[in-house]
């Protein structure tokens, strides 16, 4: 079993953690396979004498990979979904950060998710993609996310009027600072954070959400994921910021933009005790009284 492990680094103080993750999986017969920058971060840190094999890129991604570890937070996780492509090599989180919504697993179930992992006791939750087109070359081999599209004014600019259509039939002008296209994952992550709801993972849908719109009557829209959502740009600025999850471009206003479905997803490892309504609950403290 060969286990590939992916982190942009990490704390001092989490060097011990680690060594204990890369110690129990040669323990279990694991061969780790670990992204090399992060590898040269810790390896003259901690007390390790062996050989390991490294990875530099999605290019050396392939099928003897059984699964990612994906050390850090939700945005740590979503650079592992640039790295596995389409492969299909499932991605287990485990939060070193601080939300974490998509890394959900905490440091302290280190133990118990390695021995899950090698007996593979879980679930793959299958997570759909967004997939961009344009009509210039944007995002290199990589032009999907997991969370959110989004398009926004520079700086302090004026608000921007963003044409909005759906399958080729006008939805809407949004005067506004930008607009949001989640899927249900990214539905937790920025567009909820400017008003937009949340949506359960298999709900096969996107979720349309304006960024401080001009007009007061502009709600969050869901529309089935098996729409194309397109969109023309018009400000007082020649370039708009575009957004694939943490990646971004600057684009002119003269450019053409459609969202769609991608053609395959991602498998995200969960733990059988863990699910999605005890996602909520723990990371929006829902039910918790804390007036006391």
């Amino acid at each position: 079993m060969r286990i590939a492990i992916y982190s942009r680094g990490i704390e001092n103080t989490s060097l011990q953690d680690i060594e204990l993750l890369i110690r129990e999986l040669t323990a279990y017969g694991v061969e780790p396979v670990i992204f090399q920058d992060f590898f040269n971060q810790f390896y003259s840190a901690i007390n390790l004498k062996s050989e390991y094999s490294t990875f530099n890129s999605s290019a050396d991604m392939d099928l003897s990979i059984d699964c990612m570890i994906s050390l850090g937070g939700d945005g740590t996780l979503l650079d592992t979904v640039t790295l596995v492509k389409d492969t299909g090599i499932p991605v287990l989180g485990i939060n070193y950060g601080r939300l974490g919504f998509l890394a959900n697993i905490g440091k302290e179930e280190l133990h118990d998710a390695i021995e899950a992992l090698v007996n593979r006791k879980y679930v793959l939750d299958k997570r759909t993609l967004l997939h961009l087109d344009a009509d210039i070359p944007l995002f290199g081999d990589t032009p999907y996310a997991l969370n959110e599209f989004s398009l926004h004014k520079k700086d302090t600019s004026p608000m921007i009027k963003i044409h909005t259509y759906l399958n080729g039939e006008f939805l809407n002008t949004y005067w506004a600072d930008g607009l949001i296209v989640s899927t249900p994952t990214g539905s937790t992550g920025y567009s909820l954070s400017c008003g937009g709801p949340v949506v359960f993972p298999d709900s096969a849908s996107f979720v349309i959400t304006a960024v401080a719109p001009h007009n007061l009557n502009i709600r969050p829209l869901i529309v089935p994921d098996n729409n194309i959502i397109s969109f023309e740009l018009e400000g007082r600025t020649d370039g708009f910021l575009c957004t694939l999850d943490s990646r971004r471009e600057i684009v002119p206003k003269e450019i053409q933009l459609a969202i769609r479905k991608e053609a395959f997803g991602i498998n995200l490892i969960r733990l059988n005790e863990n699910n999605f309504l005890q996602t909520l609950r723990n990371k929006l403290s829902w039910g918790f009284d804390k007036r006391n």
